[in-house]
């Protein structure tokens, strides 16, 4: 038999150019999926503290490991309750969503200066009695949240601000819904239920600048070729003479914005020692109060900020009973 060739092409994805660093360390929800029950805010927050892994039985009916119990991987995110400081209205218009009008809470807290001046003398009543009067106009209701660090392990006391949308029922029902919640903390047992799927959207572990190599997963050329060894043997023919978006070249690799779909939660509790490892996680440290347990990993580096989102394109087989965990890991992350 003669030598076959092996097809062995560049192995990045095209779909997400140009690489460049993300605008910001919060992820950016773009889009939002359609929910018919009752009003809720659609998504929640929380800082990352690590990974472990569990033993849960394995509760798909079409796994041939089904009843049986697996170890899985899992990710542990700190969730301190969700301070809510404003709800703002949107209306549609031939260009988009346009923001109507904004209702903020009467008492906003302290730490929230160190993110823009707070308002002196804010006449809550008039805020929302100019809401009330336009509410025909309201196609959208979406609730201004921010985290409070000073809950979490995270080493800084500014908090982070994220827009979250709330869906369900007609928008007076969204309406009533926001101001009962508007200066009030939203724990995230409220917001999700233990097995229910979310999407993850966060910023990737930023890696530099890096070569094509590693950025794109190119072969490294024979130890005699000429010039380089670990890049492309051609960026180009002469003619056309410029050089295709499609040829690998080097440049930022990471802190990119990326949105994984369909994570289940495993767990949702207030006692973070329950799933703290012996020593803290390793550059985090230790969970203090209520977390949530993730199947499988999130994007980003510990300590970082994970936006979580009701599913947009949620499973058709889901379980109907949340997981039965078994164990959960504590050992030391530290190697002792």
């Amino acid at each position: 038999m003669g030598h076959r060739k092996t097809h062995a092409p560049k192995r990045g994805s095209l779909a997400y150019l140009p690489r460049g660093r993300a605008s910001s360390s919060i992820g950016h929800v773009r889009n939002w999926p359609e929910y018919n029950e009752s009003p809720i805010i659609l998504g929640a927050a929380g800082y990352k503290a690590g990974m472990t892994h569990v033993l849960l039985v394995d509760d798909y009916p079409q796994s041939p490991y089904f009843g049986q119990e697996r170890v899985f991987a899992a990710t542990i995110l700190e969730t301190p309750p969700l301070m809510v400081f404003g709800i703002r209205a949107y209306d549609l218009t031939p260009y988009g969503l346009n923001a109507l009008t904004e209702v903020w809470a009467p008492e906003l807290s302290n730490d929230l200066r160190r993110n823009f001046p707070l308002p002196l003398n804010y006449d809550y009543e008039k805020a929302l009695n100019y809401l009330e009067e336009r509410k025909e106009k309201v196609s959208e209701i979406r609730a201004l949240v921010h985290t409070q660090p000073r809950l979490a392990s995270v080493p800084k006391k500014k908090p982070d601000i994220v827009e979250v949308k709330i869906g369900g029922g007609s928008i007076e029902e969204q309406i009533n819904y926001s101001k009962q919640i508007l200066g009030k903390q939203v724990v995230i047992g409220d917001i999700f239920k233990e097995g229910q799927y979310v999407d993850v959207i966060a910023i990737t572990k930023g890696k530099g600048f890096q070569g094509v190599v590693k950025r794109w997963g190119v072969r490294i050329l024979q130890h005699k070729s000429r010039k380089t060894k670990r890049g492309v043997g051609a960026i180009g023919p002469w003619r056309p003479a410029r050089v295709s978006y499609t040829v690998p070249r080097p440049g930022q690799m990471g802190y990119h914005q990326r949105t994984e779909y369909n994570k289940r939660i495993l767990k949702i509790g207030d006692r973070g020692e329950e799933v703290s490892p012996n020593g803290g996680f390793i550059r985090y440290g230790l969970v203090r109060g209520n977390y949530l347990l993730l199947q499988g990993s999130v994007p980003g580096t510990s300590k970082r900020l994970i936006t979580l989102r009701y599913p947009i394109r949620p499973p058709t087989n889901i379980p109907e009973n949340p997981p039965q965990i078994s164990y959960v890991s504590t050992k030391s992350k530290q190697g002792v």
